[in-house]
């Protein structure tokens, strides 16, 4: 496995990936991927990367967004990171996880959040591996297939940046 930077030619399989986690019901409150042009406007060209295996097929992906236009809010961004199913358990999200801390530090930006569903326990274990921790609950912050939904919300400070 390598971790490249995400590139147009990456966007079906990126795109797969992330119907998949849609699918499954507890990734995102999204029930649908974007066409490629909304996902690649959504997202900051310096923090998404992703996962090659063999013959450059994409094991999974991270990208990271801006939180907000304000200058206060520079050094902040949200992420998301998927991996395909079958390549679950095998490191690819901690090594994408990892490619973006690397790539936002670097840039100067001191917080990345996320918010996940608190029965993601896979990925609420992930990330408090990466140095994330548990800000709060967002209770009934939104409906998902009819039903209310919690999430949990994480952040991870940089110790370089400050």
């Amino acid at each position: 496995m390598r971790i490249d930077a995400m590139l147009p030619e990456h966007a079906e399989q990126v795109l797969g990936i992330y119907q998949a986690g849609i699918d499954e019901g507890n990734a995102t409150f999204e029930t649908q991927a974007p066409e490629w042009a909304a996902f690649d406007k959504a997202k900051l060209p310096g923090h998404r990367f992703v996962a090659l295996g063999d013959a450059g097929v994409v094991l999974g992906w991270v990208a990271a967004s801006a939180v907000s236009d304000r200058c206060a809010y520079a050094g902040v961004v949200e992420h998301s990171v998927y991996v395909h199913p079958d390549a679950r358990g095998q490191g690819v999200a901690r090594a994408l996880l990892d490619a973006l801390i690397t790539s936002t530090e670097t840039a100067g930006i001191w917080t990345i959040q996320s918010g996940i569903f608190p029965e993601n326990t896979a990925s609420l274990a992930l990330h408090e591996r990466a140095g994330f921790r548990i800000i709060g609950i967002r209770e009934r912050i939104g409906r998902h297939h009819g039903a209310w939904r919690d999430v949990v919300l994480l952040e991870r400070r940089s110790t370089v940046v400050s």
